[in-house]
């Protein structure tokens, strides 16, 4: 008698399952020890994991420094603004 193969669960991670470990490692960009680590801690769940991926990479982004502060931007607002006056009262000839 032929017995059928049991169907995995689409939405949880098999750890056992090497093709399906890879699939998941590359497609979310983590190496083996990481997606061990998420999974020890969060669970199998495929949402869940990717959700954690996801904001770990968030948490990881840089705060930009380059930005000036609010009274640097005003005040080359107002000097846009004055040159753009100047030159609107000015006659062409």
């Amino acid at each position: 008698m032929r017995r059928s193969t049991p169907k995995p669960i689409r939405n949880k991670l098999d750890l056992t399952d090497r093709t399906q470990m890879r699939l998941v490692r590359k497609r979310l960009g983590l190496s083996d020890a990481q997606l061990t680590a998420i999974v020890g801690r969060i669970g199998n769940s495929l949402s869940a994991i990717s959700k954690e991926v996801a904001q770990q990479r968030a948490g990881a982004l840089p705060k930009p420094t380059d930005v000036p502060p609010a009274a640097v931007i005003a005040s080359a607002a107002t000097g846009e603004q004055a040159t753009t006056e100047l030159a609107a009262t000015t006659p062409i000839s």
